[in-house]
């Protein structure tokens, strides 16, 4: 049986998800919503046949699955509703920006007990699944620290451009939507993690987000997370997170590219997908049909989302 899927939200992501899950054999698309016009048109512009309801409530009515691909502070309303009506929720990173109010939305999902996952993008990925079942097997030897790299030339990128959100503070920025998937890797690592210092830097117009981002975290035996993102300058992205063993470390480039190094070159692991987006989305999705069964899944909990926003709210204040 498919599960029919009503997917709020038609930015980026949301089409992204949307041509995915129509290759997908295990969802059928009930409805599509977007309070912006335009975006409605170019999702069915992908999916001629997407029904596109009337309003938010009449896409959630219509479905057993609810993926919520919207900016995060419009997000706990549309998910609440659809707790409410007794749907499963998946819900786009981050949880939100306010620690309150996802508190009381990962409350409102526990308290549910209906099936919910948050789509940090590697969480059913063969990097993170090959470098966790490597730690767990003593391949790494001791686990040694995180290190997490991330430049742009421009943010955000040209594809996100119409994503307008994404360039200003209240909801945007790359320690969000970018350096949130690295913190939720490091923790399936080395467990969860706490901010000991961070120093982001801000443009003087306060309304932007920001431009670079210092910090350090570490996990409950003092093992580091050394995080050094910016933006600027003629280059390619680098996307980047390192984990050091004593033994061997993995470096995991664009989400993707598996590399091993025991002290010399960094040797590639496996040959790179042809569509590696496309493999990536497919596992989710496989996991997200293991989560609304109750099985066990390799997805983010609301619970691990929770952690993760607390410590990038934590990471854009500066603290320590």
């Amino acid at each position: 049986m498919t599960v029919r899927t009503a997917i709020i939200g038609l930015g980026i992501m949301g089409r992204r998800m949307l041509e995915h899950m129509l290759r997908h054999p295990g969802y059928e698309l009930v409805a599509i919503w977007d309070p912006d016009a335009r975006a409605c048109q170019e999702a069915r512009a992908l999916a001629p046949g997407a029904p596109v309801a009337a309003t938010a409530d009449d896409a959630i009515a219509a479905a057993d699955l609810v993926y919520l691909a919207c900016p995060p502070i419009p997000r706990k309303a549309y998910a609440l509703a659809a707790l409410r009506d007794g749907k499963a929720v998946f819900l786009e990173k981050p949880l939100g920006v306010d620690v309150a109010e996802s508190e009381a939305l990962v409350a409102a999902c526990t308290e549910s007990g209906l099936p919910v996952a948050v789509n940090f993008t590697q969480a059913a990925g063969a990097a993170l699944t090959g470098v966790s079942e490597a730690a767990r097997g003593g391949l790494l030897g001791e686990l040694l620290g995180v290190d997490i790299v991330v430049t742009y030339a421009d943010w955000p990128r040209s594809w996100q451009k119409a994503a307008d959100w994404l360039r200003f503070r209240d909801e945007g920025g790359m320690t969000r939507e970018v350096i949130s998937h690295f913190l939720f890797f490091s923790e399936r690592i080395l467990g969860p993690l706490s901010l000991v210092w961070a120093r982001p830097s801000f443009p003087e117009d306060a309304q932007l987000c920001e431009t670079h981002m210092l910090a350090r975290l570490e996990n409950a035996r003092g093992v580091p997370v050394t995080i050094m993102a910016s933006v600027g300058g003629a280059q390619p992205d680098r996307q980047e997170l390192t984990v050091k063993g004593s033994l061997a470390s993995r470096r995991i480039t664009d989400f993707y590219v598996d590399a091993r190094s025991r002290g010399g070159p960094w040797d590639e692991i496996g040959e790179r997908p042809a569509d590696p987006r496309a493999v990536s989305l497919r596992a989710q999705l496989d996991d997200l049909l293991l989560c609304i069964e109750g099985k066990p899944n390799r997805l983010a909990t609301a619970q691990e989302a929770l952690r993760v926003q607390k410590l990038v709210e934590g990471m854009l204040r500066g603290q320590g």
